[in-house]
């Protein structure tokens, strides 16, 4: 068994170098974890695999997101079938009639649902791609804009998920402001510095101002010449899903056969203290009703869109269970620790926050785990900030930044799965249009956490 050692990079690397060379994550994911457990089981790497592919399906947070992508592909599918989708998007005509207006309601959608980053990237997507794609805009555009709007925004607006989860890892490790780890959190909202500038260059990227470079703008070269917002690589039952037009249009357009559901979800899901199974069951209900009662779907129509929601969704329960299988294998091979103490000798001084940022942030793209993360972290950044006298807050606000920087760029994370699938993308394409505008967020921050440790720590 190889643990603790650098051998635990591997498998990551095989996933990353794996899924670039074949343009499949899934394939990535797959080659990854046969690797990891080949270096835990040896010769009974089979038991291992066996064993880590049994513990993520007993895992209570892949059920639990097995339950959101199943009842948000059940109401997709009612969208489609009732023609609801394509109402919302024809009344938008009105007010919305250019391409930088559908990306910039996109943006300011993504920071209205601050609350939580799966309801916006999930809620988002799923109300904007039928007024994008009615100005040429390439579906990978929107999931980029979603993707580098959606953690940041929570990491930023302190009344969110992950601002409450944070706060509480602060005052864990007794770094509090007026006696409480909000305090602490409020105080270093400030110096959140990745989710300052992925907030800014999202609505750059959103208003035209930024360059498309790389993957995106190919895409929106084959779109201004092929009329199609869909990526390439989709199977044609993905596509048919996607792009469904055969539910029921009226002459005018009702916009709140789509709003109504839409709104029952975040509501819901606000007042429910952000249970989003809740939001999107009751969401589903509601559209049914509606549905029913305007004649726009049969009961059997029902019963067949909700089998058509949950198959299209296959392709996303088996990447979350791979996914899940990969961190197990990560912990038990020791990964985080290895690149702790590896680390911990040039974590001194100034350069602290930077090399925590750096660290954090690395280590969240290539595994997936971003809170996770924190909570091994945290414990050990934290005094080593306060015995060096460095500002804690900015040790840890560095921590919470790279946490950000891997919820928005990593191919496997449930974040970056779910805003991919809310789009109709894959989450390979999406990360690989989002990384040239994330890495200049990370570049800008890095830089910053070096100015603000050689502050923090000459006063």
């Amino acid at each position: 068994m190889v643990q603790n050692t650098a051998l635990a990079l591997l498998p990551v690397l095989t996933v990353l170098i794996v899924s670039v060379l074949t343009k499949r994550a899934l394939f990535g994911l797959l080659s990854g974890v046969l690797v990891g457990t080949i270096l835990l089981g040896g010769w009974a790497f089979f038991d291992t695999f066996v064993g880590a592919f049994g513990a993520s399906l007993t895992n209570e947070t892949v059920h639990w997101l097995a339950l959101v992508v199943v009842l948000f592909g059940i109401l997709i599918a009612y969208f489609n079938a009732s023609g609801a989708a394509n109402d919302f998007a024809r009344w938008t005509e009105g007010f919305v009639n250019s391409r930088r207006k559908s990306l910039l309601l996109t943006w300011l959608l993504t920071i209205a649902l601050f609350i939580d980053d799966y309801l916006n990237a999930l809620t988002v997507g799923t109300s904007m791609k039928r007024v994008t794609d009615r100005h040429g805009v390439p579906r990978t555009m929107v999931g980029t804009i979603v993707k580098m709007t959606s953690a940041p925004i929570a990491v930023i607006i302190p009344f969110s998920t992950w601002a409450v989860f944070f706060s509480a890892l602060l005052e864990q490790d007794g770094v509090t402001v007026n006696g409480s780890g909000f305090g602490a959190y409020l105080s270093g909202l400030p110096t959140i510095f990745f989710g300052w500038f992925a907030l800014a260059i999202g609505l750059l990227l959103a208003l035209g101002v930024l360059p498309l470079v790389g993957p995106l703008k190919r895409e929106q070269a084959r779109v201004a010449r092929t009329g199609d917002t869909l990526p390439e690589g989709l199977t044609p039952e993905e596509r048919a899903f996607e792009l469904a037009e055969d539910g029921q249009q009226s002459t005018r357009p009702l916009p709140f056969n789509f709003l109504i559901p839409i709104v029952t979800l975040v509501l819901v899901t606000i007042f429910t203290e952000v249970d989003i199974i809740k939001g999107a069951a009751a969401a589903v209900v509601v559209a049914i009703i509606l549905y029913v009662a305007q004649r726009r779907l049969t009961l059997k129509g029902v019963l067949d869109q909700a089998f058509e929601g949950i198959t299209s969704m296959g392709y996303v329960m088996v990447l979350f269970v791979l996914a899940f299988m990969m961190q197990q294998i990560n912990i038990d091979l020791q990964l985080a620790d290895w690149i702790i103490d590896a680390t911990q000798p040039v974590m001194y001084g100034a350069l602290l926050p930077a090399v925590v940022f750096l660290v954090c942030g690395i280590y969240a793209y290539a595994t997936g785990a971003f809170w996770d993360l924190a909570v091994v972290i945290t414990p050990v950044v934290l005094p080593l900030a306060i015995g060096m006298g460095v500002d804690p807050v900015l040790a840890g606000t560095a921590v919470f930044s790279g946490a950000a920087l891997g919820s928005t760029t990593c191919m496997y994370g449930d974040g970056m799965v779910l805003a991919a699938k809310s789009v109709g993308v894959k989450p390979l394409s999406l990360m690989l249009s989002i990384l040239p505008y994330a890495g200049v967020a990370a570049v800008l921050s890095f830089i910053a956490y070096l100015i603000a440790g050689y502050a923090s720590f000459g006063g």
